[in-house]
């Protein structure tokens, strides 16, 4: 279970630049932040240290507690790093559905293209950074999700996308119920920064789309 994050790391993330997400610290107090996964240390001079896509969340779940009655316990997310873009066949407890997810997920997106901003060389937004080459599956899922598109529920016949690992060690595979949304999906990859084309399965001859981050 994550930790819940101390008070002065609740002010630290509270008071980050709210445009950059630049943070101000002692090396000990950012250092606690990376390895929480809420933080990272930009790679150029001057090394500064900014939110990651869960900072941000955990920042905006801050913001939304404050008005709550103190006694109110708040949802895992509140602690930050445990949002997770939805891949298709999860079971998920009904709280997960509604309002409070498009909101995560919305925050998750704007967190990502934040990070592209501050990590691509040429502060880019419109391809995937390094961490999304690294982490494929939750990349394509979260630029999915937050297009709108919806996962397969994990019950069998709940239609929806399924994103999955392949063989290739720089492409998903994405699934879907017909070709419409088969279709889509490739759009809204395409528009997400990815390389995205329609594939047939020589076995099933079922239709997918094999996904891959565009470099350039």
């Amino acid at each position: 279970m994550t930790r819940p994050l101390t008070a002065a790391q609740r002010r630290l993330i509270e008071a980050a630049d709210p445009g950059t997400g630049r943070l101000r610290g002692t090396e000990a107090q950012l250092t606690a932040l990376v390895k929480r996964g809420l933080a990272f240390r930009h790679p150029r001079p001057p090394h500064d240290h900014f939110l990651t896509p869960a900072g941000h969340r955990a920042r905006e779940a801050q913001a939304q507690a404050e008005p709550s009655e103190p006694s109110e316990p708040q949802a895992p997310a509140s602690t930050g790093g445990v949002f997770a873009a939805r891949a298709g066949g999860e079971p998920l407890p009904p709280a997960a559905e509604g309002p409070a997810r498009t909101r995560e997920v919305r925050s998750a997106w704007q967190g990502m293209l934040e990070l592209r901003r501050m990590t691509n060389p040429d502060a880019s937004t419109d391809r995937p950074c390094a961490w999304e080459r690294t982490h494929l599956v939750q990349a394509a899922a979260l630029a999915l999700e937050a297009a709108g598109h919806r996962p397969a529920g994990a019950a069998e016949g709940e239609d929806g996308y399924r994103v999955r690992e392949t063989p290739q060690p720089d492409a998903v595979a994405v699934h879907a119920p017909d070709a419409p949304t088969l279709r889509a999906c490739v759009e809204t990859l395409e528009e997400s920064g990815w390389q995205a084309g329609e594939y047939t399965e020589p076995r099933t001859r079922r239709r997918y789309v094999l996904a891959s981050p565009r470099r350039v």
